[in-house]
C-alpha cells in the first residue's frame, strides 16, 4: 500500500486517504507517473516528468523510494513547480517496479517516466529488474531516461 502525502489528482480511485486536494480542471487532464529515488537516475526522471507535465498540461504521480529525510525537499520542489501533483511511498521500497504499475493502472495513466543508471559493457546485458519489470509489464506507453554522465 503506499501513502498520498499531498494534492491527490481526481483520479485517484476510492480507498485512497483523503487529502487536501488542488483543484484540477474540469476536463480531463492527462497524468503520468513518475519513479523517484534522491539518487540521479531518480533526479533525471524527475527532471523529465516535471517538464513532460508542463508541455502536456499534466498531473504527477511520484511514487518516492527516496528516505523519509528528503521527503521535504521534494515536496517543496514539487509545490515550485506550480504542477499538480501527488506523492506517494511505497510500502516496499524495493519492490516499486510493481507500485509504479499498480499506480498506473488504477488511476489510468498517460504514460510512466523512469530513471535508468548508466551501466559498464557487462552491465548492460542485464538491464535493472525493477525498470525491466515496468518497460515489459506496464499496460501504458513508459519513457526511460537516463542521468546526465557524471550527475551523482
Amino acid at each position: 500500500m503506499s501513502e498520498t502525502i499531498q494534492f491527490p489528482s481526481d483520479r485517484v480511485h476510492q480507498g485512497q486517504a483523503a487529502q487536501p486536494r488542488q483543484s484540477l480542471p474540469a476536463e480531463a487532464q492527462p497524468l503520468i507517473v513518475v519513479g523517484y529515488s534522491a539518487k540521479p537516475e531518480g533526479r533525471a526522471a524527475l527532471k523529465r516528468a516535471l517538464s513532460e507535465a508542463r508541455l502536456r498540461n499534466a498531473a504527477l504521480v511520484v511514487v518516492d523510494t527516496s528516505p523519509q529525510a528528503e521527503a521535504g525537499e521534494l515536496a517543496a520542489e514539487l509545490a515550485a513547480s506550480r504542477i499538480t501533483y501527488e506523492i506517494r511511498t511505497p510500502a516496499d521500497v524495493d519492490d516499486s517496479a510493481d507500485e509504479l504499475i499498480r499506480i498506473a493502472e488504477t488511476t489510468d495513466a498517460d504514460f510512466i517516466v523512469i530513471g535508468l543508471r548508466r551501466r559498464s559493457p557487462v552491465g548492460k546485458l542485464l538491464l535493472g529488474s525493477n525498470a525491466q519489470r515496468v518497460l515489459l509489464d506496464a499496460a501504458c506507453p513508459v519513457l526511460a531516461v537516463k542521468a546526465e554522465p557524471g550527475a551523482g
